[in-house]
């Protein structure tokens, strides 16, 4: 996953590590090992040390806790949660899909926040209640402050971030389509990410002052992901409506079951088409597997005439096809997942429709893109 490191399960979700984290994970601790030497004199360096990591190590658990909020909610949705990355500028819990209604997507968007908010809470009481003192209290008020931070940050109305979802449900509920509201929450977050770009530019151009150097890499980041949400949400759009079976190849690379090898090579292999793989299907046009044509080779040409395309073909199962009424942006990503670019496409009754292949969407795409000629 771009470079992340597995480290387990959480709760049975893929937990991954981003290398970055390493390093924020090595500068918050020295910034608050020598917070902490500085505001206790009497802490030794190795302890001062130590108390830090432990206080940079609780920050991140709480980052960790709001992503398992979000999942925890997708998962009671039916929404499955395929990892959860920790990453430079905090987490990301990348869900399966998207909710089905808005009032679904509202919960699990405001989630993260809430626990970040329990949290505050929480560790405000602690210190409350137990009258802690010394180098405790002040952990705890860097807890408290940080996940209240964390909240306040996130709820900011602009995707990628949790208010951006936040919104995006709002306006889906009101207009009644999700993709309105990705392009109108992405635009809100495109407008912070400038804001955060220049308040991190003006003070370095005017003043030299590089103090705000955070506000650019977190207005880049904003600016790129918000971009590629809205890019996202567009493509989902032209999707809306068509069907694997809009997408079929014409002309798939069809073959019976009963040829001949001789047959097959004379009238598909011989004849000038490119395909190296053709489904084969049985006397009734259902799908019964696949040859490809490298699978002549293991058949001496003396015994083409007298072999047929099943004794050779190779099964398919149905987990590698796909419905001919399944919406076409569910197939998409399907072929994303699994890293395929064509899928067989077949009716319910197992007929074989054709094959649809990575590349015709994008056509399909493209043509649904162009303008109408007057």
């Amino acid at each position: 996953m771009n470079g992340t490191i597995r480290v387990g399960n959480l709760f049975g979700i893929p937990f991954y590590i981003h290398p970055s984290w390493f390093l924020v994970l090595g500068l918050v601790t020295w910034s608050y090992s020598s917070g902490l030497a500085a505001q206790f004199p009497q802490l030794s360096a190795g302890l001062a040390l130590l108390l830090g990591l432990m206080t940079a190590l609780m920050l991140f658990a709480s980052v960790v806790a709001h992503e398992l909020g979000h999942s925890f909610v997708a998962i009671g949705q039916g929404i499955d949660v395929k990892s959860i990355t920790l990453f430079i500028f905090g987490g990301l819990a990348s869900l399966e899909k998207e909710s089905k209604t808005p009032g679904e997507a509202f919960w699990v968007a405001i989630a993260g926040p809430m626990v970040s908010l329990l949290l505050c809470g929480i560790v405000t009481a602690i210190g409350v209640t137990t009258a802690a003192s010394g180098p405790l209290a002040a952990i705890l008020g860097v807890l408290a402050s940080v996940n209240l931070a964390l909240a306040l940050f996130n709820l900011i109305p602009g995707l990628p971030l949790d208010g951006g979802n936040i919104l995006k449900a709002i306006v889906w509920k009101i207009t009644g389509n999700p993709y309105k509201g990705v392009t109108f929450a992405s635009r809100v977050g495109q407008i912070f990410g400038w804001v955060a770009i220049l308040s991190g530019v003006v003070p370095l151009l005017l003043f030299g002052n590089a103090g705000n150097f955070w506000n650019l890499l977190i207005g880049f980041f904003l600016l790129q992901n918000a971009g590629n949400s809205a890019q996202f949400a567009r493509v989902q759009e032209k999707l809306t409506g068509l069907t694997a079976e809009d997408a079929v190849t014409h002309d798939s690379p069809i073959v019976s079951a009963n040829l001949t090898l001789r047959e097959f090579a004379d009238e598909r292999v011989i004849s000038g088409q490119n395909w190296h793989r053709f489904l084969v299907t049985d006397d009734d046009g259902q799908l019964v597997g696949a040859i490809a044509v490298d699978n002549l080779r293991t058949i001496p040409t003396a015994l083409w005439s007298e072999t047929q395309v099943k004794e050779v073909m190779r099964p398919i199962t149905e987990s590698t096809t796909v419905q001919s009424d399944q919406p076409l942006l569910e197939v998409m990503q399907l072929l994303e997942q699994q890293k395929l670019s064509v899928l067989p496409v077949i009716r319910e009754n197992g007929v074989l429709v054709g094959i649809l292949e990575k590349a015709a969407i994008i056509q399909l795409l493209q043509s649904r893109t162009q303008p109408n000629p007057a």
